[in-house]
């Protein structure tokens, strides 16, 4: 994708993962170079105001680079400065802010950290955004989250924290914008929820935004379809998964099945069933061509590389993790019509092609898939999930949120489920959401990131959405950056198959 990373997981399945940490040296470090603040023996200890106003300490970076990266021979802004620290919890941060900075803060919540993987402190979604925004003046921050993971606990305090920091050691701030990309969509939305009185706006980019509940639902549903029409007599757990272990076996079996089915018609078929009870787009990923709308090959060839990806890691191991956070399983299908979410999807039409191409009969499997044993969650878990991760859609501050329509791992309708809880909420007049025509996830181009965030900033300044339609958003985004693309569109996405928020007591089960 543009500027978000392909991140290759152990087993050698290529995901799009959003938050895999940037090799080497960033860009906007070394056009600014480094003026790093001598701490002295030791930590340079400051408060900040986090909860009871704890202590976070400040590392010594005079000299240090940061890791990978290599110190900046050249000459230095001056005035400049490049501060990384550590929060009480354990989290780190870090602060860019520019010699001429214009008195906005941007919090930055990055996208999701596989268990294990490097944790860095990330305040900007990508080096080419980034250094477009220290140079019109931006500051930027933002933390690692104290843990990796499905870290919303950790992640919504941290930020918080970070933002505590640097007013504690810059002054406040004119402006402060919550910002983030993918699974940071999800910390910015909890952000604006429960924290609206320390920022002015917020910016969701490819956005959890359905929420935590949501989200793992949608995740069962294909596995679920899978298991059923590929693997029916196989013992895969698909929930309460108890370790990694576990949890890639089943991943690997489940593939197995996948990659055997894609082999005929039938199975080609049934895994597009699969693919459009989660909303994989036909053209999902930025090396793919754009199908043409009669050739249903090549739609179910992309849609067959997703669902891989989806079976090889989010749908078994990142559950898991969840799972264990949880306390349990927060995800059931108990009671759901798979034929009314098939009539739901985006790509339902697809799905009735491909079953009458390959001579197999879609009712009959959606029968199937009716009789077939469900499963319930734990009820304290899912109160787990719910509490920390579900949105009530109450906004105080405006948001704009914005997503690419070929997303296969968060899919675009998503912003339905986000417009559902702000509309039964009653704030809608803070809601605004837009579109590019881009496959693959997060895929914006540094001109559609700043045009997005210069549409919120003159919402906040005027009170009013100005220039926030897709004609507006390309001019704005020429403006700010012409050297790359930008490809807001109007787009209504389908409605969200199975929506999960605090706005509708009747979402639980």
């Amino acid at each position: 994708m543009t500027t978000d990373a392909a991140a290759e997981n152990p087993r050698g399945t290529r995901i799009p993962l959003q938050g895999t940490p940037r090799k080497g040296a960033r860009p906007h470090r070394a056009a600014l170079g480094r003026h790093r603040r001598a701490a002295g023996p030791g930590a340079l200890r400051r408060s900040v105001r986090r909860a009871a106003c704890a202590a976070a300490s400040v590392l010594a970076v005079a000299a240090v680079p940061a890791p990978g990266a290599t110190a900046t021979t050249g000459a230095v802004q001056a005035g400049a400065s490049h501060v990384e620290g550590r929060l009480p919890s354990g989290a780190m941060y870090v602060m860019d802010v520019p010699a001429t900075w214009n008195g906005t803060v941007l919090l930055y919540s990055h996208g999701y950290t596989p268990s294990g993987a490097p944790n860095p402190a990330r305040n900007g979604p990508d080096g080419a955004t980034d250094s477009l925004l220290l140079g019109k003046g931006y500051a930027l921050i933002g933390s690692s989250y104290a843990t990796t993971g499905w870290a919303v606990t950790d992640a919504v305090p941290d930020q918080i924290a970070t933002l505590s920091a640097f007013a504690d050691r810059f002054g406040a701030a004119r402006r402060t914008i919550a910002w983030g990309t993918s699974y940071g969509g999800l910390v910015t939305t909890a952000l604006a929820e429960r924290h609206g009185a320390r920022i002015d706006g917020s910016l969701s980019l490819c956005g959890l935004v359905h929420g935590g509940v949501a989200n793992w639902n949608n995740t069962l549903d294909p596995v679920f379809a899978l298991k059923t029409l590929l693997a029916p007599g196989s013992r895969i757990p698909l929930t309460g998964l108890p370790d990694q272990s576990t949890a890639t076996a089943a991943a690997d079996a489940l593939a197995t099945a996948v990659d055997s089915a894609q082999s005929t018609a039938a199975g080609r078929a049934r895994i597009a069933l699969a693919a459009a009870l989660h909303n994989i787009p036909v053209w999902n990923q930025p090396g793919q061509p754009r199908p043409a709308p009669a050739d249903l090959d090549a739609q179910q060839a992309n849609q067959y590389e997703a669902v891989k990806g989806l079976v090889k890691v989010a749908a078994f191991n990142w559950r898991q993790e969840a799972e264990a956070r949880a306390g349990g399983n927060m995800s059931w299908n108990t009671g759901v019509d798979y034929a009314r979410l098939l009539g739901r999807s985006s790509v339902r039409d697809e799905v009735t092609a491909l079953y009458r191409k390959a001579g197999l009969s879609l009712k009959a499997d959606l029968a199937t898939l009716d009789h077939a044993p469900r499963i319930g969650a734990d009820r304290a878990a899912l109160a787990w999930m719910s509490r920390t991760s579900s949105f009530t859609g109450r906004l105080t501050k405006p948001q704009l949120s914005v997503h690419t329509v070929g997303d296969a791992l968060v899919p675009v309708q998503t912003e339905s489920a986000l417009l559902r809880a702000v509309t039964a909420a009653g704030t809608t007049p803070l809601l605004r959401q837009a579109y590019t025509d881009a496959p693959g996830h997060c895929t914006f181009s540094p001109a559609e990131q700043l045009a997005a965030l210069h549409a919120l900033e003159d919402r906040i300044a005027t009170g009013a959405w100005r220039g926030a339609g897709p004609d507006a958003l390309n001019s704005r985004a020429a403006s700010a950056d012409p050297t790359t693309p930008s490809r807001y569109v109007r787009y209504g996405p389908a409605p969200y198959p199975r929506p999960y928020d605090l706005a509708h007591p009747a979402d639980r089960p």
